[in-house]
């Protein structure tokens, strides 16, 4: 067989055709950044070219199977804002959407591959592949793969007679089906990200397609489904780089060439050093989350925390991912969703891995919360408030506190911390920090400021502070001087937005209260 080319304008006619990607996934644990990057690139290249994104679910290792896991993918994607066109959840005119339920679609593939002279029944055990690669370690060998160096020595259909092939297979005998990789040719195609690319099949072994049990592996079911469902562009990680080969192969034997989607294949996503793919135990042992959404893990009854769940907002997700790995050429660092479809290109997604900066993605989650109204998250830090015991009755003062102290806030979570004072009392006062500087003149002020405060009737910042100032100058007290122990008693600590403000919100009777306290303390 002559090397297989494949030119760069072999398949330009996908682009007169209706876009339709696909994201994949094996329903087997939570859903990592790196899987809803690759959800991202493949719905934003949609969107931009009026095209279709299909989720299918590739469950055909039943080994693997989790159960939840296929759930918590579509509440995952439900969260970013990625809603399929098509998938088990939302039907579509290619169902089923669930590899599982597909199953006789790929045997009758398999066979016509075995019959065409492309693949081979293979019935070897367990322990004859143990064997096969024991020997191959003595030998020395660099490779332990089941290719064409070793396959006349195994117990499959290359090696034996047509009539006791059949007879094994008449016996019910357990089989696979396996790919022949022909020897010394050279399989190039184009990727739209990195370019041209060359394998030799000297390189590739003989992987299997179908199982013993009936069920394809991923390397026939991606092909078929991606023929059946009319996919014209295939975006997917770079560790299935290696995989290209067979597929392009199976391409060529079941369904030409010229029907093959144009690929992609996206850079990995690295640890914070760069040393490497991010993987959950990096972020188990540097303190942040890999996964989108909290995984329940019922296998190691555990459950591994996502981004959702300490306060990231979803547009921030995803534009932290967006930029991880592309840029649109300029200087722009936030964007919305609507902002990335229409700039976003498959060609300026870089080929090098990615490092993931996690100060960084809390960066993007801090300039969401300032850029977005409260009213987009005021549900979720009210229950927030509403865990750490606080019910919030009174929206309006809700809504007005997060605008108070958003200014300050990263993730969620520190809307609590930085506003729970704004509706109940500090548990503890931070009393060492007052009394280096504390006197009885400045006791003398706070009490007068009580009675002075007792009398008036208006309560907004700006007579708060007037009145503040005046009684201070009236008792030759610097006002600087004075305004972090006003803060300590309201707040309890050294922080949160200009402290007349927080006596303004909170209301007259419990600022009193609060310094009131607060001195008692101090006696």
């Amino acid at each position: 067989m002559d090397n297989i080319t494949i030119f760069s304008c072999a398949y330009l006619c996908c682009m007169s055709q209706k876009v339709r990607v696909r994201f994949a996934p094996s329903p087997t644990g939570g859903l990592h950044l790196g899987g809803v990057r690759t959800v991202l690139f493949n719905y934003l290249f949609a969107k931009k070219h009026n095209g279709d994104f299909i989720v299918r679910i590739e469950d055909t290792d039943q080994s693997r199977f989790v159960t939840g896991a296929e759930a918590y993918i579509f509440d995952c994607l439900k969260w970013c804002g990625l809603t399929p066109d098509e998938s088990v959840l939302h039907g579509g005119d290619f169902a089923p959407y669930r590899q599982s339920e597909r199953k006789e679609l790929y045997k009758q593939y398999a066979e016509q591959l075995v019959k065409d002279g492309h693949a081979y029944y293979a019935f070897d055990t367990v322990a004859e592949l143990d064997n096969m690669r024991e020997l191959l370690k003595t030998k020395g060998s660099s490779s332990l793969q089941y290719d064409h160096n070793v396959r006349m020595n195994m117990n499959n259909s290359l090696r034996l007679l047509p009539q006791e092939t059949q007879q094994l297979l008449d016996a019910g005998t357990p089989y696979v089906i396996r790919i022949g990789i022909r020897p010394n040719e050279f399989i190039p195609f184009t990727d739209m990200i990195r370019g041209d690319i060359e394998f030799d099949t000297n390189n590739v072994d003989d992987k299997v397609l179908l199982k013993a049990d009936g069920m394809p592996t991923y390397h026939l079911a991606v092909v078929v489904d991606d023929f059946l469902m009319k996919i014209t562009h295939a975006f997917r990680g770079e560790e299935w780089l290696p995989s290209a080969p067979v597929h392009i192969l199976l391409w060529k034997y079941l369904f030409g060439l010229d029907k093959m989607p144009q690929w992609a294949h996206l850079p990995l996503i690295l640890k914070p050093d760069g040393n490497g793919k991010l993987s959950k135990r990096d972020g188990d042992r540097l303190g942040f989350p890999v996964y989108a959404m909290d995984w329940p893990d019922p296998v190691n009854n555990e459950i591994t925390k996502g981004f959702k769940e300490i306060g990231f907002l979803p547009e921030a997700f995803i534009n932290l991912l967006a930029v991880l790995g592309w840029n649109d050429g300029t200087a722009q660092e936030i964007f919305s969703m609507e902002e990335l479809i229409e700039k976003f290109s498959i060609e300026k997604v870089h080929k090098g891995g990615a490092k993931f900066d996690f100060e960084k993605a809390k960066w993007f989650n801090h300039e969401w919360i300032q850029k977005l109204d409260v009213n987009n998250y005021a549900a979720r830090v009210k229950a927030i408030f509403e865990t750490n015991g606080i019910t919030i009755n009174n929206n309006a003062y809700f809504l007005k506190v997060m605008e108070l102290v958003k200014g300050r806030c990263t993730l969620l979570p520190d809307f609590f911390t930085q506003g729970s004072f704004f509706f109940e009392a500090p548990a503890t006062i931070d009393i060492d920090a007052i009394k280096p500087k504390w006197d009885d003149k400045k006791n003398m002020f706070f009490m007068e400021l009580i009675k002075a405060w007792q009398l008036s009737t208006l309560w907004e910042a700006t007579d708060i502070e007037t009145s503040f100032k005046e009684l201070a100058a009236a008792n030759t007290l610097k006002t600087g001087e004075l305004m972090l122990p006003l803060r300590i008693m309201l707040v309890g600590e050294k922080f949160g937005p200009g402290v007349f403000e927080i006596a303004a919100a909170i209301g007259k009777e419990a600022t009193i209260t609060r310094i009131v306290h607060t001195l008692s303390l101090l006696q």
